[in-house]
Order: C-alpha cells, then sequence, then structure tokens
C-alpha cells in the first residue's frame, strides 16, 4: 500500500456541502482532493440525485432537476480547481495528524484538515412499488415537494415527530393528509401529537401499513393499500402523493468511535460551527444536521467548513 502526500483538505461526499465545501476550498488555493463516493451512502451528488424538480433551491425561477443541479455544482467544482475521485472511502483515521483516508485506490491518503460531507439517507418501506414510484408522487421531503401537490389528498406513512412535522406542513398546502402508523398510537412528542390530533385536515390511521403504492402501471401516485395489522383487512385510500416519514440514517459509520456524534447518529459540531470534536475534522451538510436537512442549508454550512478550514489551516502555520 503506498502513502500519498499529506493534502491540505480531503472532502469525503459529493452533495451540495462538499461541492460548496470543493469551490471554498480551491478559491481559498488549497487544492482540494474530494472522493465522491460510487455505492456507499447512496449516490455520487446526494439525495437531489434522486429528485426530480427542485422549486425551492434559489437562482432558479424555472426550477431545475436534481441532476441538472448537482452537475452544475460538479462542474463548478472542477472549474475552480478541486480534484474529484469517483471511489469510496472506506476507513480513516482522525486519531493524529495528518488524518489518514483510505479509498477503493489502497493508497493511504493523508491529509492536513479533513473535511465531511458524507449526507444522510432516507428510510424507505423497502417495496417495489414505493421504489418504482419515487419521484413520481412518492417522496421522503415534505419541504422540498409538498408544493407539488397542493389541494391534492397526500399520505404521510411515520409515526415520529418526523411525521407529526411532515403532516403539519403539508395540511397548509394540501386538501387533506392521512397521517399511517403501524402501532396503536405515535411514538412523537405530546405536543406535536396535540397539535397533529387537532388540525381537522389530518386524519390518522392506526395499527396499519403500506401494502402497496399505486399505480405502477400509470407511472403515478392514484392511492395506497394498508392492512390493518390487526385486523388483516385490506383498504385502498386514494392519494396522489405519498410521503414517508420513518426517519433518515446519517452515513457516519466510518467515524463511529473517533468522533464525537449525537444519539441518533449524526455528526455533533459545535453550535454555529463545522467543528467537530476532534480539531482540524470538520462537518457540513445533512450528517450533521437534523433539524432542516435542505440543500440550500447544506451549502452554506460546506462553505463554512471550508472556511474554517482554512482559518484552521493559518492558525497552524503561524504556530
Amino acid at each position: 500500500m503506498s502513502t500519498s502526500k499529506p493534502r491540505k483538505v480531503i472532502i469525503i461526499g459529493s452533495g451540495p456541502a462538499g461541492h460548496t465545501a470543493g469551490i471554498y476550498a480551491s478559491r481559498a488555493n488549497l487544492s482540494p482532493l474530494m472522493f465522491e463516493g460510487v455505492h456507499r451512502g447512496g449516490i455520487p451528488g446526494g439525495q437531489l440525485m434522486i429528485t426530480n424538480d427542485v422549486e425551492n433551491y434559489p437562482g432558479f425561477p424555472e426550477k431545475v432537476t436534481g441532476p441538472d443541479l448537482m452537475k452544475a455544482f460538479r462542474e463548478q467544482s472542477l472549474r475552480q480547481g478541486c480534484e474529484i475521485v469517483r471511489e469510496d472511502v472506506n476507513k480513516v483515521d482522525v486519531s493524529k495528524r495528518p488524518f489518514r483516508v483510505w479509498a477503493d485506490d489502497n493508497v493511504e491518503h493523508a491529509a492536513e484538515t479533513l473535511i465531511i460531507a458524507t449526507g444522510a439517507q432516507a428510510k424507505w418501506l423497502n417495496l417495489e412499488s414505493e421504489h418504482a414510484l419515487k419521484g413520481r408522487g412518492v417522496s421522503a421531503c415534505a419541504v422540498c415537494d409538498g408544493a407539488f401537490f397542493r389541494n391534492q389528498d397526500v399520505m404521510v406513512i411515520g409515526g415520529g415527530d418526523t411525521a407529526m412535522e411532515e403532516s403539519m406542513y403539508l395540511s397548509g398546502i394540501c386538501k387533506s393528509v392521512t397521517l399511517v402508523h403501524r402501532r396503536e398510537s405515535f411514538r412523537a412528542s405530546k405536543t406535536m401529537q396535540d397539535r397533529v390530533l387537532k388540525n381537522p385536515k389530518i386524519r390518522p390511521v392506526y395499527d396499519s401499513g403500506v401494502e402497496e403504492v399505486l399505480d405502477v402501471g400509470k407511472g403515478e401516485v392514484t392511492g395506497a393499500r394498508l392492512r390493518n395489522l390487526k385486523t388483516k383487512e385490506t383498504t385502498v385510500v386514494p392519494v396522489t402523493g405519498l410521503f414517508v416519514a420513518i426517519g433518515h440514517t446519517p452515513n457516519t459509520d466510518l467515524f463511529a468511535g473517533q468522533l464525537e456524534l449525537h444519539d441518533n447518529g449524526y455528526i455533533k459540531t459545535k453550535p454555529g460551527t463545522a467543528q467537530t470534536s476532534v480539531a482540524g475534522v470538520f462537518a457540513c451538510g445533512d450528517v450533521q444536521d437534523f433539524v432542516y436537512r435542505q440543500a440550500v442549508t447544506a451549502a452554506g454550512t460546506g462553505c463554512m467548513a471550508a472556511l474554517e478550514a482554512e482559518r484552521w489551516l493559518a492558525a497552524q502555520s503561524d504556530h
């Protein structure tokens, strides 16, 4: 195994956070190396790669597709001088400096600073019909896609705070929201439950799971077949949108035991910064954000991470 000359910055991840960090680090003359990934933790470009239309990213009055937006991010990173390698990172060591990163090429890459932008993945129901209709009425983000279902009937799956928040958000846009949960009561906080149960537009359905999302043949969502898990009865609820709100999994397995994580697995950053528990290691985007989870906030924290890395390097050289 060979060892490469230490880089000033290595970026792991290639969503809006990673690329914004790449653009800013390149412009600060830090010659960043980005591992954009292949399979691990999703796909290169992040969650926007499975998003059809993006209408809430500033600067695109005519809307833009997720893949087109990420293609532009990537091209801008390259143009500014970021070196991008299409490989998965399989191991990192942040116990001493320079930090070390091993990817598919079996080279030991060394870095003075590390920017983690590995993102998170939505949890899905793992139904074939759900997969076939992703981006065609099936979504995991009400804030991103809710406006496409204005004055329509929609369904939300889940029983935690996320599901309550998504339902409340959609109730302000949609005609009705059917909220489906597998158990006989929600596990969300009491405050969130009260808010949802008082909302006349939200109809809770307990003890039920989705058996099939209709209608794959038509290429769009027309409803969902629910099965009551106690009585085994099935019913079809007509809806045009189905939002899966059963949580997200942050891509932090590489850093467990090395960086401080929240109980839910997300990387802990010092509030108002991108600083992790290890000096010189910065985290940005959805790998450290379980509150907003938007492309624009991810990009903002990518900028923060690059600026902080640059300042940290300058402070080290002063010493």
